[in-house]
């Protein structure tokens, strides 16, 4: 048995319904975890086994992950350049600690370059829009869709997407652009309306936070019983979890199964 896939708009692949995000394959300052070490090449070539086993296709990184797409990169090259399909990002960067936010044309294009050299590729599958807080005015008051837009006509862009903040710029982002990544798990929804317009509209719809069920809910709860009622949520396109643990991600896999 295999992971389900999904079609995105622009994206001749389709995307398995769990992504493997790459977050603690290059960042683990500034985050919201316990204290850990990088993986190392090992771990990651294991959790890809893993992944390609149950057919998972569908592998989520950001300029902001630290040296996450440098090790995207490195690894699916040692791979002999394995069938994965890659998001990326552009808007927000780490240095020094810190988030730095910049969504203008030049900064968009030079993110998009820099991307497609640390992932090796010439063609980026997704990019998504890194939001700030204030992703209405992203959206709004930036040139950052304009200038993907552009660089899907130059053809090293394929899907465009927006990762939001809000409810209200969810809701924008589906008007706007092919895909849309959410906050969305069991101990929150209130980004339903941006699932179901999405649908509606016939746009992806990542979720991402899945596994964090908030303090209400408990820790007895198993990977499977926090993912199938979202993988049962119309409009889902696909879950992004992040772990660096195979055991961990044998478990997820098996919730989608």
């Amino acid at each position: 048995m295999s992971l389900a896939r999904h079609h995105l708009p622009h994206l001749h692949t389709p995307v398995s319904c769990i992504g493997l995000g790459t977050v603690k394959w290059g960042r683990n300052q500034q985050v919201k975890y316990p204290a850990f070490e990088l993986p190392t090449d090992a771990t990651l070539h294991a959790l890809l086994d893993l992944a390609a086993a149950a057919g998972l296709n569908l592998l989520d990184t950001a300029p902001a992950y630290g040296v996450a797409e440098e090790r995207v990169g490195q690894i699916l090259q040692q791979r002999g350049g394995a069938d994965f399909v890659v998001m990326t990002k552009t808007g927000e960067t780490f240095q020094d600690g810190e988030s730095i936010f910049d969504f203008s044309a030049e900064a968009t294009c030079a993110s998009v370059r820099r991307s497609l050299k640390r992932l090796k590729r010439d063609h980026l599958d997704l990019v998504m829009v890194h939001c700030s807080a204030d992703d209405v005015s992203v959206l709004r008051d930036t040139p950052v869709l304009e200038t993907l837009e552009q660089l899907r006509s130059e053809g090293v862009v394929g899907s465009i997407g927006v990762s939001t903040m809000t409810v209200e710029g969810g809701l924008l982002a589906t008007e706007l652009v092919d895909a849309v990544m959410v906050p969305y798990n069991i101990g929150y929804r209130a980004h339903l309306p941006v699932i179901e317009r999405a649908k509606l509209l016939g746009k992806g719809v990542l979720l991402k936070r899945a596994l964090y069920s908030g303090p209400a809910q408990g820790s007895a709860l198993t990977p499977g019983e926090m993912l199938r009622p979202l993988l049962a949520t119309e409009g889902v396109t696909s879950i992004i979890v992040g772990t660096i643990n195979p055991e961990h991600l044998r478990d997820n896999l098996e919730a989608g199964m």
